[in-house]
């Protein structure tokens, strides 16, 4: 199997582990705490940063685990990589976190697909996903450029378990999963009429992320290791 095979491989394996973390420990958190939403959000976020975590460790090597289409695009506009990347990887992503949110449904007996009736299109959120975007890019580039993409796995569990709290949107900061969670009316959940804008106020926050790293961090240090291509 060719390298590059095998990284659209760990792409889609690893969208939709992630799809299925996000979207499976939802609806464990609304079944085993129904009563307190607080409750659920911090059960939902602990799983997810746990197993983004786990997920990038495990697929790092074979394709830089990015799981998001806006990491990719962001590496390609920064590091010169081949454009074939996006062909290859943006597919793999969106079609893994599909699958990913649909095996979340079959293992907690829900509908296979089911679509989400969570409205998150009101200015603040998407706002949130403006801001969450952009941070999770500075943070991700900002350890590549300087030769600490080792770090990347708890860094960005981390971020992403964080922002679940300290953005309105609870942080999807990723097209692919963005899409993939519209498959599940449950509480990770969002309307498919949400998605468009949100996906729109990602892409906004990926460009500012860009701007912010090129001028923070204008040199990177040799073979920066968010893919391996």
């Amino acid at each position: 199997m060719s390298q590059t095979v095998r990284a659209c491989v760990g792409e889609f394996l690893g969208s939709a582990g992630l799809a299925a973390v996000v979207v499976g420990s939802g609806i464990a958190a609304q079944r085993l705490s129904p009563a307190d939403v607080g409750l659920q959000l911090l059960e939902n976020a602990f799983a997810t940063a746990l197993g983004l975590a786990v997920l990038i460790l495990v697929f790092a090597t074979i394709s830089g685990s990015h799981f998001n289409p806006v990491v990719t695009l962001v590496d390609i506009a920064l590091h010169r990589r081949r454009r074939v990347i996006a062909a290859t990887y943006l597919p793999a992503q969106m079609i893994g976190c599909i699958a990913g949110g649909i095996l979340a449904n079959a293992m907690f007996a829900e509908p296979a697909v089911a679509w989400s009736t969570t409205d998150r299109s009101a200015w603040p959120v998407l706002l949130s996903e403006v801001v969450a975007t952009a941070g999770l890019i500075v943070l991700i580039f900002a350890l590549v450029r300087t030769g600490r993409s080792q770090l990347a796995a708890p860094a960005v569990g981390a971020y992403i378990g964080a922002a679940y709290f300290f953005t309105s949107s609870t942080s999807f900061a990723n097209p692919a999963i963005t899409i993939g969670r519209m498959f599940s009316d449950t509480f990770a959940g969002i309307a498919p009429e949400s998605v468009g804008p949100f996906i729109g106020a990602q892409l906004l926050g990926a460009a500012l992320g860009y701007a912010a790293v090129r001028v923070l961090f204008p040199v990177a240090m040799p073979e920066p290791a968010v893919a391996q291509n």
